[in-house]
């Protein structure tokens, strides 16, 4: 009964019966409730899909909001790390929004649609914390709107994403980390190509009540070139050998910028930003820990939380996210150690009373293709 009462309490996709009449295995994942896995494929075959071929996610769960009014962008500015100067209309960026104290509010990606309109992706859990934070720091004539149920969010990922979007009627072949607004039967849908896979990718920002076509014309361009529809399983094993920060686990409000070696999505140059005056210290003193990955040369499978022990056998860190990697067959994982400890050292993690060793290995563990033209 407590299980039926607290799967009443998610939240669902606006292409939640697609996902059951697919026969999708789901799971609850920052109040929504959704697609695991898929029956007659599973997280490897689906992983596989998309580094080999091309892979189709529902993200609906992520949140949106929207900065608009005069100067909208320049506000958003001085409250996120990134320099969003350094882009013009049309394109996006990767950036946070930090506490005072320098810890992670949320990482989003930022779309600049003009100097007055930005509209933005962050975390399904963070979203209203977000938007308020945003809300109390705007200035008159800048309105921040939340419009996490507004939109739904489909991730075209793989190598064959190309052919896939255009088959379905949509613009591709944009630069990375760009965007288009494009047309789809009378109904406005953004053409970002972005992701979270490590491959070339799309993700198509749409109206919740034209997601269903979307859905399914994506789906019946995608049948000659084998998309698979995959889930949050798939999208966990492809991000971690990419070595994508996930929130809550590579970043916090503990986890600064700094210590997940995300210091390239700050602007240091930049006047002010939420965090500034912290981060900049802690830059400048130096982090005792650093994230940094790690790949087994045993069989042990890391997971999050799992002790990192150094050659001393003293404890020099935590698993942050750890998995098996469908692509290279071994245990690999993100973890905050020591900065004393670097590249090519040997360390252990406590699996289960067993001391597996691994490897300290700079991200990405496999070669990216998101950039590839």
């Amino acid at each position: 009964m407590a299980e039926d009462a607290e799967a009443a309490r998610l939240l669902t996709s606006p292409l939640h019966e697609r996902h059951v009449a697919a026969g999708a295995k789901f799971a609850a994942f920052s109040g929504w409730s959704m697609p695991l896995e898929y029956a007659g494929a599973g997280v490897l075959a689906e992983h596989a899909a998309v580094r080999n071929a091309v892979g189709i996610f529902d993200v609906s769960h992520l949140g949106k909001a929207t900065v608009a009014g005069p100067g909208a962008a320049d506000f958003v500015n001085r409250c996120l790390t990134a320099d969003l100067g350094k882009i013009g209309p049309g394109q996006a960026q990767y950036t946070l929004m930090c506490y005072p104290e320098g810890g992670v509010v949320d990482d989003m990606i930022a779309y600049l649609k003009s100097p007055d309109e930005v509209f933005l992706i962050p975390n399904a859990a963070n979203c209203a914390h977000v938007v308020a934070l945003l809300a109390e720091a705007a200035p008159a004539g800048i309105t921040v709107t939340n419009q996490h149920r507004d939109f739904a969010v489909l991730a075209v990922q793989g190598t064959l994403s190309d052919e896939v979007v255009s088959a379905a009627g949509l613009p591709a072949g944009h630069d990375y980390m760009s965007f288009v607004n494009a047309d789809y039967a009378e109904t406005p849908v953004i053409v970002c190509r972005t992701g979270y896979t490590g491959e070339r990718g799309y993700e198509l920002v749409v109206p919740v009540s034209a997601a269903g076509g979307v859905w399914d014309a994506v789906m019946a361009a995608g049948e000659p070139y084998g998309l698979q529809p995959a889930g949050l399983g798939a999208r966990d094993t492809l991000r971690t050998e990419m070595g994508y920060p996930l929130h809550g686990q590579d970043i916090s409000s503990t986890i600064s910028p700094v210590q997940a070696r995300l210091g390239w999505a700050v602007g240091w140059k930049k006047e002010t930003f939420f965090g500034a005056d912290a981060l900049r210290a802690e830059r400048a003193a130096g982090p005792r820990r650093l994230l940094r990955g790690l790949r087994a040369t045993g069989r042990g499978i890391p997971r999050p939380g799992m002790v990192v022990r150094g050659p001393d056998e003293s404890e020099v860190g935590s698993v942050t996210s750890g998995t098996f990697s469908p692509t290279l067959k071994i245990g690999i994982a993100l973890a905050l150690v020591d900065t004393g400890l670097g590249e090519d050292d040997v360390v252990t993690v406590d699996i289960r009373g067993r001391q597996e060793p691994f490897v300290i290995t700079k991200p990405p563990f496999v070669t990216p293709g998101v950039r590839e033209a």
